[in-house]
């Protein structure tokens, strides 16, 4: 039985991509470990394969970054393992040179184009010294996959190398319907779950409530900006519309998201990695048989078409936005949202994703 170590930065307890392909290789044959970090909120984890979380100093910034790759280069270099698995350019580097140094075959998982995310704009120099290390890696690279065609096409173009296409897609299941922690009456329910970060589109959902009667926002997640849009929301008297539940398991997310009327994804095109972003909620949005609204960018708004299961925002204007919503709110889905929902599934992924690992290069 081959093992294969795979590592994240992140706390592994939402990573719902990851824990899909540890469970899918898992159930083929292959022995999983997932490293990735320890923080104060994390919460326990049972998992069917094994885990392994390492507690830093630093949390934030260059020095998390360089604790993070220093300590887990020992960790690979010391564990059995006979394939590496390395998630985003933030673990790269060190299952690179353990793979060089140990001659092990490396996959690599690149869930975004990570040298232009939108908290990188303002960091030129950060963001050159991504950029080189990927620049330096990632052509060298035999083994890879990323979360949609865009993407996989860019670094194709870019660096003259390989990449398989393999959505972020949910599993397949029977909807759960949940409990809000909170009262309401009939109103309509607008859903955003994700993280709270910069472009993600949120200020402006804030702003159109303003213009929807009748209408409640739930914002499932956590994030950079996560006070600053409570405050914004206080300071426009809109504590009764929007509603802030804070990080959930994908359990509980799983019973709260078919309560909701609509479904949004309405990132801002703040660069590459937002403008080819397919974010995973949306297919969480189709399981749950909820229509989504998107924004006009290409692999989200490819989707909402393909399947018509939602619209593409046509004003970024919050009056005018909120009429669309209007409008939208009382159409039908339903018959299209069940067709998607059978073909928009994580089954229908995993045969590529086993033949990247089932022959190697």
């Amino acid at each position: 039985m081959k093992k294969i170590i795979v590592s994240v930065t992140n706390d592994i307890s939402t990573d719902q991509r990851v824990d899909k392909v540890c469970c899918t290789l898992q159930k083929n044959g292959f022995k999983i470990i997932l490293i990735g970090r320890k923080l104060k909120n994390s919460t326990p984890l049972n998992r069917t394969y094994t885990t392994k979380r390492i507690r830093l100093i630093f949390n934030k910034g260059f020095l998390f970054y360089a604790e993070y790759n220093f300590r887990l280069f020992f960790i690979l270099l010391f564990y059995k393992k006979d394939i590496l698995l390395s998630n985003d350019l933030d673990t790269l580097l060190p299952n690179y040179l353990v793979s060089i140094l140990q001659r092990k075959k490396i996959v690599y998982d690149s869930h975004e184009l990570f040298p232009e995310i939108p908290e990188l704009v303002h960091k030129p120099f950060v963001k050159k010294c991504w950029t080189n290390l990927e620049s330096f890696i990632l052509p060298k690279l035999k083994n890879n996959y990323t979360v949609c065609k865009s993407i996989a096409e860019f670094y194709t173009k870019k660096y003259n190398v390989g990449f398989t296409t393999i959505m972020n897609l949910p599993t397949e299941k029977e909807i759960q319907v949940g409990k809000l922690p909170f009262q309401y009456f009939k109103q309509k329910i607008i859903l955003y779950q994700g993280a709270l970060n910069i472009g993600r589109g949120l200020e402006l959902m804030i702003d159109t409530m303003l213009y929807l009667e009748n209408t409640i926002l739930i914002i499932i997640g956590d994030g950079d900006i996560s006070d600053t849009l409570k405050q914004k929301v206080t300071s426009l008297k809109l504590d009764n519309n929007v509603h802030f539940l804070g990080k959930l398991t994908p359990k509980k997310l799983q019973k709260i998201t078919p309560l909701a009327n609509l479904g949004i994804s309405v990132e801002e095109d703040l660069g590459l990695n937002y403008r080819f972003a397919l974010p995973n909620k949306i297919f969480d949005y189709i399981q749950a048989e909820v229509p989504i609204l998107v924004s006009n960018l290409p692999e989200m708004k490819r989707i909402a078409i393909a399947y018509k299961v939602g619209e593409v925002i046509k004003n970024r204007s919050p009056k005018e936005l909120a009429a669309q919503i209007k409008t939208l709110l009382e159409k039908d889905f339903s018959a299209e949202l069940k067709k998607a929902k059978k073909e928009l599934i994580w089954e229908n992924q995993e045969k590529k994703l086993l033949a990247i690992f089932n022959n190697l290069k």
